[in-house]
């Protein structure tokens, strides 16, 4: 299901691609689309808000599974978004930053992850779960993977809705870097192409920025990378710097 491609780590979609228009979103999980078929109903994983994204009418891409037991076999992967540079997808599928990030690390791809050489899904940590622990010569690392989809005044932001589950995911792994025992990082990908730099959306959740701030201060490692959305898979890119507001 996944590969390396020229090099790069590539993650392709979950089946081949359907493009239609988007209609409505309801549920939170279900959205209605139209093609040449006419209208059908599809899965959305991300339970954000996809802020600025599902307007009626906009083009969307979704996989579609050959899983006979799925009674929806349809999953939003992206979303096309216009731009006066040139339009251009915005992966929404909350699956892909695990995905993408186990295939960066066993590829080597983080730099500032060097030292493990080994990967567990799904550590438990004070009453939940977070997404890997990384093991090796370098000790334990925990990580946190989020899906970022919004881009404002250049700067690509997580998240687009107030999230009770990432505050506490935040607050878990600042409390493992101020002890100082095992190391924590959050990964943040973005899934879009516009975005120069990463900041915490403080307009849409002034308790995560804050909670974000205090773990960059404790010590918790930020890595925000640009992934790039194409109709073959998606692509991990470059790391993007953090915003002004690490260093205040």
């Amino acid at each position: 299901m996944t590969e390396n491609m020229a090099g790069r780590v590539f993650l392709p979609h979950g089946g081949p691609l359907r493009l239609a228009r988007f209609v409505r979103r309801y549920k939170r999980f279900f959205i209605d689309a139209e093609d040449d078929g006419g209208i059908f109903t599809a899965h959305a994983n991300n339970t954000g808000s996809m802020l600025g994204l599902l307007r009626p009418g906009a083009v969307i891409a979704l996989s579609v599974s050959d899983n006979p037991k799925r009674r929806l076999p349809c999953t939003l992967e992206m979303v096309r978004l216009p731009d006066f540079r040139g339009d251009f997808w915005v992966g929404v599928n909350t699956l892909t930053p695990n995905r993408l990030f186990r295939l960066g690390a066993a590829a080597g791809a983080f730099a500032a992850l060097a030292g493990y050489d080994a990967i567990r899904s799904e550590p438990p940590f004070g009453g939940g779960r977070l997404d890997f622990l990384l093991t090796g010569p370098g000790g334990r690392c925990f990580v946190e993977c989020k899906n970022v989809t919004m881009v404002e005044d250049g700067a690509a932001m997580f998240p687009d809705a107030a999230t009770e589950r990432g505050c506490k995911h935040l607050v878990e792994l600042t409390r493992l870097a101020r002890e100082g025992v095992d190391k924590a990082a959050l990964f943040f990908c973005v899934q879009r192409p516009d975005g120069g730099c990463f900041a915490p959306a403080a307009v849409v959740d002034p308790d995560y920025a804050a909670l974000l701030a205090a773990a960059v201060a404790a010590g918790v490692l930020v890595l925000p990378y640009r992934a790039e959305a194409t109709e073959a898979g998606i692509i991990l890119g470059e790391r993007l710097p953090l915003a002004a507001f690490c260093n205040e």
